[in-house]
């Protein structure tokens, strides 16, 4: 074996030698390659006409170039190709490069390493006359990359270059991650080899979780798997292999779809020890040496490549190796190559724990014995993975230029893949599937205008990295864009001085006028003292503002500057010269000049002007500021805007002529006095442009309050920067900003009295474009109160529940709202239980109609209860109830449903002394009957119409029983007093049976001083079954005297008389004034009218509002109280009164907002108090059983018990309104229901009052 390694690294080492030799030779070949050179070129003649002309030139070049005549002398040499090439992977591609006006000329295809290609079984290289092409097939993602053509002219070199991509076949398995690449085979060894690969770039469905590797003998050509466990590092050490065997290796990438397609193999490889031909072997030699340099040379999160040296020298007996380990810090080794013989100088630890550090050691064996131990060596813990961000510039109108930083740890990153996707759909796709190994490139192919946003990942031994944080949104345009105005700045003018030392100077300047199409990048400033006339640079470095601090002055010397604008198109040209300003310390008690004066909202008769606080404030702190304006460019009248100190920064100048020329100046006001005036501004006209939009507020769609600024005329680059009174920034917290292209919203979050103020916005590049508004209270109340609205919009109702009864005694309950959408949801609700047809109940919903309906074939008692229709349609909802209890009007409504007295028994007695009852029945057919009892004995004398009228006459009572109700006649007198009137009664007491018979045979008549009384507006009479009576309104002196009663009840006459005079009328008429001022006192005292509940309950975060009505005359004072403690407007509690009417609103309310509330009213008549009681309870839990917060009780039957009241009335044809009120947790539902007693018909209309229990 020995002999025949030796052999083959001696045929091996004279291959690699011959080999070495050719490419030597070639390298010199292709370096003395020259293209076509004239050293002595043709020359001008002149010559006579027709003489023979010989014309000679020196040609030169290697290979010999061939010649060819040819009378045109120049030629130009154009290179073109093509800019990318993207190909299927195990694909063939193309690349042509066109020659125009090309001579005999070399052109070399090059990879963007400089790698010169050569012709192969799978690379062709065709060169014609005017063009050239490279071929390539059967490509691999490791080909992907530069490639560049060289053309060699006489004017030199001209090189294209063109990035081909390769793209991943199709997925193993669907879902499947792609194939690796790049997989390298090193430290190869006798059974041992050492494999590295890059991941995939597409990862599949899921994250790769790992890899298969797999080997192949050359011999067997049949691939054998290497790990059973999925291996997660790019890099596997494969032990176990036969010595001196020729291999190839593949890996697969896993995830959660299954493996994916496996990559290229490597190239085979030998497994036998390179240093086997240069060990020295000698023989006396037994028991060996230990081995030497023991050292890592990979590591992973699982395991570590041990590598040490063979003993040196060393016997000629075959070595075998044992590895021992240990935990640093501990003396315990433990035998780790058990299982295995080690017959290479590697080996693999597996099952390593992270964080822990080992020590190694190694011991020769061969057949003589065991050597000594190694010198241990440890294993540290592994180094953090790599980190990476990306930015995205603008290149050309389809490509975009990605830069991104590197890792700390650069010695572990391989390379990097590039994602990109369209912004806002978060479709990624793979860019390159070759890792790049250098920090930017360069992305084309894509669509011209979008926006796109980029990401990038390391890749590493260890695997891929995390994604980077993407990009900022960039829009795919040219970087440049070139204009009639483009270049550099024009120059800055207006020099100031804003505060002076002993040794320095602060200087300011205004902006220049025009920018050169690109935002101003910097300043340079120079200087120079008034006795030399050079000027020395301040700064080297661009100062991006426009104040500068200048140090290092001369006390008492004058100085001068200028300064140089700086954009992208570069610097511009200087400025004017200042005046000279003399160096010393100022010490005047004055204040200082502003400085930075500038426009914003220049419209027709407006304009708004910013500021800068003066730097030097002098003896005082300023108090206030003094605007001036000058109309004209050349007038020096100026004139104050205001008529008192300005006490912002910041001012609107108003009442301006439009189409005018101003300019203003601002000075700085302390207890001194006026200080020294800034700058003048630069003349501005006042005049809306074109197109000029202000700021809008209002609600959008969600119910957030926002504010928003539209402009069309704006650059790309421009943004909208939105402040608080011009300068302030605004809270992050409070608020969100949304821009688009052309238009900015500044949407509130919850907007309070804290957000209330001035809102300015603006754009970064261009101040000229500007709007504010003022965000008032009265905006705060209108727009919070229109986006609950819109954010609890109320399902409308046409027709509320409806009962109707058919013949057959089936009920349909019904009720209408506006039409609804197909997405509308149904829930109905009996008792707390949701319900849904059944066989003897049926649910309709028309959404096209909003119809809802429940049809019973026959009422039953379990469908008693209340039924509530919650409604949902996207946002809109609502709720309807109707109530169906009480064991009574249960009973009552099914005998509703047949034959029923319309109207109920009742009698009269005619002047011949007959008692005629009547009664009315409805809803009868021809087989009902009815039937009259007395004592439970039927009578038969009964007349009964058409009509449902039936009529029972009793005959003229008989003369005992009147006799005997005579007798038993008593009669008492007494007066009574009212606010209005005296009322005098007489008292009788009759039997009971007789009762009634006796009053209808009494006469009645009262006679005062001899004369009948008859009611009259100032006298009434009036009787009961016990008593009569009369009463006197508005009494006088002229009511004293005697009134006498006489009764005759068809046998004798019966006379009653009472004297109202002397003290008796006197005390009456005390009373009766005393009675009167009581009347008016509690007809006019403040008191509560209606309202207030006895207890609501509300859950917590919703919002209370109470309203209560009172009455009296003056109007009553009102107050609101908690806790016996009055509640004034503040934070969450807001008060409203209008006319006899005050409302109390809880916002968002909590748990410490429950308790006693109560109304107080009260006026000079009077006051009353009114208690309400306020629970509130959590989300998710039931409100107390005594509150409000359900539906009140209503008994539906009563309702036709009111109608047969209204039915035996004398006014039964009367129309009656019935209000309904019914309660719910968060609406409060008043249903109006109009009641006809004459044919039974109902018909109702609701309203919601949402947020309110009254």
């Amino acid at each position: 074996e020995n002999l025949f390694s030796k052999c083959f690294w001696s045929w091996s080492w004279s291959l690699q030698a011959e080999k070495k030799a050719k490419e030597h030779m070639k390298y010199l070949e292709d370096l003395s390659m020259k293209a076509p050179d004239f050293p002595i070129p043709l020359r001008p003649h002149t010559v006579w006409e027709g003489m023979a002309v010989k014309l000679s030139c020196t040609l030169q070049g290697c290979p010999p170039p061939t010649i060819l005549q040819d009378f045109m002398v120049n030629h130009s040499m154009d290179l073109t190709a093509q800019k990318s090439i993207t190909v299927k992977l195990i694909r063939e591609a193309e690349m042509n490069v066109l020659l125009s006006n090309s001579r005999k000329t070399f052109v070399i295809f090059c990879l963007c390493s400089g790698q010169c290609l050569k012709p192969s079984n799978r690379l062709g290289l065709q060169t014609s006359l005017r063009s050239a092409s490279l071929s390539l097939r059967g490509m691999h993602k490791e080909q992907e990359g530069f490639y560049s053509a060289r053309l060699h002219t006489s004017d030199g070199v001209v090189e294209h270059r063109t990035y081909i991509y390769v793209k991943d076949a199709s997925a193993a398995v669907l879902g499947g991650p792609g194939s690796p690449l790049q997989v390298e085979v090193s430290d190869v060894n006798k059974g041992y080899v050492s494999l590295r690969w890059q991941p995939p770039s597409a990862d599949g469905a899921s994250a790769v979780e790992g890899y298969y590797i797999e080997r192949c003998d050359i011999g067997v050509s049949e691939w054998v798997r290497c790990n059973q466990d999925v291996q997660r590092m790019c890099c596997y050490p494969v032990m176990g292999l036969m010595e001196n065997t020729i291999y190839q290796f593949r890996v697969c990438a896993v995830n959660q779809a299954g493996v994916g397609r496996p990559s290229r193999p490597t190239q085979p490889v030998l497994t036998c020890d390179p240093n086997d031909l240069f060990s020295t072997l000698i023989g006396q030699i037994r028991v060996p040496f230990p081995p030497t340099n023991v050292r890592v040379c990979e590591l992973s999160d699982t395991y570590a490549v041990l590598r040490w040296n063979e003993p040196e020298p060393r016997g000629r007996e075959p070595l075998t190796f044992f590895v021992e380990r240990s935990i640093e810090g501990k003396n315990s080794w433990q035998l780790t190559s058990l299982d295995m013989a080690v017959i290479s100088p590697r080996f693999v630890e597996f099952g390593l724990q992270k964080g822990k550090s080992y020590c190694f050691r190694v011991r020769s064996v061969n057949k003589y014995g065991v050597s000594d131990p190694s010198v241990p060596m440890t294993v540290l813990d592994w180094p953090p993975p790599p980190a990476c961000g990306v930015q995205a510039v603008r290149d050309t109108d389809s490509s975009i230029l990605l830069l991104w930083k590197e890792p700390w740890d650069k010695e572990s990153i391989l390379g990097y893949y590039l994602y990109c996707s369209e912004a806002g759909k978060e479709e990624w796709r793979t860019i390159n599937n070759k890792p790049i190994t250098s920090n930017r490139f360069t992305v084309h192919g894509l669509t011209s205008r979008k926006q796109y946003v980029f990401r990038v990942k390391s890749v590493g031994r260890a695997g891929n990295s995390q994604y980077s944080e993407q990009s900022e949104p960039v829009m795919v345009k040219s970087a440049v864009l070139l204009t009639a105005f483009s270049g550099a700045p024009s120059p800055a003018s207006g020099f100031a001085l804003l505060l002076c030392t002993a040794s320095e100077m602060l200087i300011s300047w205004r902006a220049p006028a025009h920018n050169g199409g690109d935002p101003i990048r910097g300043y340079y400033l120079d200087q120079r003292q008034k006795a030399r006339s050079a000027w020395r640079e301040v700064n080297t470095a661009p100062v991006k503002e426009r104040v500068y601090k200048v140090s290092n002055l001369l006390e008492g010397h004058y100085y001068q500057f200028r300064v140089f604008a700086a954009n992208i198109s570069g610097i511009g040209k200087p400025s004017e010269p200042s005046e000279f300003f003399q160096c010393e310390e100022w010490t005047m008690p004055q204040p200082g000049c502003p400085y930075d004066l500038e426009f914003r909202e220049v419209r027709r008769s407006s304009l708004v002007l910013l500021w800068a606080v003066p730097l030097y404030e002098g003896q005082s702190a300023v108090s206030g500021y003094l605007v001036e304006i000058s109309q004209g460019v050349e007038s020096e009248e100026w004139i104050p805007v205001t008529s008192e100190p300005v006490q912002d920064t910041y001012l609107k100048v108003s009442g301006l002529n439009a189409g005018q020329t101003y300019r203003l100046r601002v000075s700085a006001v302390n207890q001194a006095g006026v200080g020294m005036p800034s700058l003048v501004s630069e003349p501005i006209t006042t005049q809306t442009k074109p197109g000029t939009r202000e700021m809008e507020i209002g609600v959008d769609n969600d119910g957030f309050i926002y504010l928003s600024f539209e402009s069309a005329d704006i650059s790309e680059n421009n943004l909208f920067v939105w402040s608080k009174n011009y300068r302030e920034a605004i809270d992050a917290t409070r608020v969100r900003m949304e821009s688009k292209p052309n238009k900015s919203t500044l949407t509130f979050n919850n907007p309070t009295k804290d957000d209330l103020g001035l809102y300015t916005v603006e754009m970064s590049d261009d101040t000229d474009i500007s709007s504010s508004y003022t965000f008032t209270a009265e905006d705060l109340e209108r727009l919070t109160e229109l986006g609950w609205h819109i954010r609890n919009p109320l399902i409308a109702l046409k027709s509320g529940w409806n009962v109707d009864i058919s013949e057959q005694g089936g009920v349909r309950l019904w009720l209408q709202t506006e039409a609804l959408s197909n997405a509308a949801e149904l829930q109905l609700i009996l008792n707390d239980r949701e319900i849904s047809s059944t066989p003897a109940r049926k649910i309709n919903f028309d959404k096209a109609n909003g119809l809802v309906e429940i049809q019973f074939e026959q009422l039953a008692r379990e469908d008693e209860g209340s039924y509530t229709a919650q409604l949902r349609d996207g946002r809109a909802k609502n709720q309807f109830t109707l109530v169906l209890v009480d064991e009574i009007a249960y009973q009552r409504f099914f005998v509703l449903l047949g034959p029923h007295f319309e109207e109920f028994l009742s009698w009269r007695v005619t002047g011949d002394c007959e008692m005629i009852m009547t009664c009315k029945v409805t809803n009868v057919n021809k087989d009902t009957k009815l039937r009259w009892f007395k004592d439970d004995v039927e009578i038969t004398d009964i007349i009964t119409d058409p009509s449902g009228v039936s009529i029972f006459t009793v005959p003229q009572v008989n003369n005992p029983l009147l006799s005997w109700a005579n007798r038993s006649i008593t009669l008492e007198q007494a007066y009574q007093h009212s606010q209005n009137s005296i009322k005098m009664e007489f008292d009788f007491n009759p039997k009971r049976h007789a009762a009634s018979v006796i009053r209808s045979e009494i006469s009645r008549l009262v006679s005062f001083r001899e004369r009948r009384i008859d009611q009259d507006e100032r006298t009434k009479p009036g009787s009961t079954m016990q008593k009569l009576w009369i009463e006197i309104f508005k009494p006088t002196e002229n009511d004293k005297g005697k009134y006498i009663l006489e009764m005759f009840d068809g046998v004798e006459a019966h006379k009653r008389s009472l004297d109202l005079s002397g003290q008796a009328f006197e005390d009456a008429m005390l009373e009766y004034q005393r009675l009167k001022q009581v009347a008016i006192a509690e007809k006019n005292r403040a008191r509560v009218t209606k309202g207030l509940p006895d207890v609501v309950a509300i859950m917590e975060d919703k919002s209370l509002c109470l309203t209560c009505f009172a009455d009296g005359d003056p109007d009553p004072e009102m107050f609101w109280m908690k806790n016996d403690m009055e509640i004034v407007t503040r934070d969450q509690y807001h008060i409203s009164k209008e006319h006899k009417c005050s409302t109390l609103t809880i916002n968002s309310v909590t748990m410490e907002d429950s308790g006693n509330y109560s109304i107080f009213v009260r006026n000079q008549y009077g006051s009353q108090t009114v208690n309400v009681t306020v629970s509130v309870y959590k989300h998710g839990e039931k409100p107390p059983p005594d509150a409000n917060v359900m539906l009140v009780s209503l008994v539906l039957l009563e309702f036709f018990s009111f109608f047969n009241i209204l039915r035996s009335s004398p006014i039964s044809r009367e129309l009656y309104q019935i209000k309904i009120l019914l309660k719910s947790e968060d609406t409060l539902k008043v249903k109006h229901c109009s009641v006809s007693a004459e044919n039974m018909v109902f018909q109702s209309r609701s309203c919601q009052l949402s947020g309110s229990v009254t």
